[in-house]
């Protein structure tokens, strides 16, 4: 059984990838989560930012440790655009990734104590989620430029992702996911 702390991260991550940070506030996610009201600044003194971070390194755990146990290269790829090919479908195209809303969202140039910690964490998130796929990769032979595949594979992802939501069509995920598989197979195809 999770403790209300864990259930208000894991409701924060999954209202962000549905709503965006903006609109998800405490209530929302208190509500959602089944916690108690007053738990919320027990938990996170820190207040709203420090769930919203809480909820980025969730999402970035969440998806990392997906990854890490895919078989190989294109079994990664396609966890990946799987996993989202079905939440597009399950939430009817509302369900995105919640460290993108929040990396998009977060640069209020008015509150900088507010926006760095968050930027801050979505990209240690891609980080974190390039250096698996990138692992991923170099244990498939994949050596040279296993970094920048890895990255042009989740930048890939991530944008086909946002195309999807915004036109509520699941061709955008497919062609991508079909154009960087072709792109994987080429890379980790045998020398002849």
């Amino acid at each position: 059984m999770t403790s209300p702390r864990e259930r208000m991260v894991v409701s924060a991550a999954m209202l962000i990838r549905e709503r965006g940070a903006h609109p998800t506030a405490i209530a929302d996610v208190l509500e959602h989560s089944g916690a108690p009201r007053g738990s919320a600044y027990h938990y996170f003194p820190g207040g709203r930012t420090q769930l919203l971070c809480e909820a980025v390194d969730y999402a970035a755990d969440f998806m990392a440790t997906r990854l890490a146990k895919a078989s190989s290269s294109l079994a990664c790829l396609d966890e990946l655009f799987g996993f989202y090919r079905k939440e597009l479908l399950r939430s009817d195209f509302r369900a995105g990734c919640p460290v993108v809303a929040v990396a998009v969202e977060s640069g209020d140039p008015a509150k900088p104590e507010q926006s760095k910690p968050l930027i801050d964490r979505a990209a240690a998130a891609f980080a974190r989620w390039r250096d698996v796929i990138a692992q991923r990769l170099v244990a498939d032979g994949v050596a040279a430029d296993s970094a920048a595949l890895a990255m042009l594979l989740l930048s890939g992802f991530e944008g086909a992702l946002v195309v999807a939501r915004a036109t509520r069509d699941l061709e955008p995920l497919d062609a991508v996911h079909a154009q960087l598989r072709s792109v994987l197979t080429a890379h980790i195809a045998p020398p002849r």
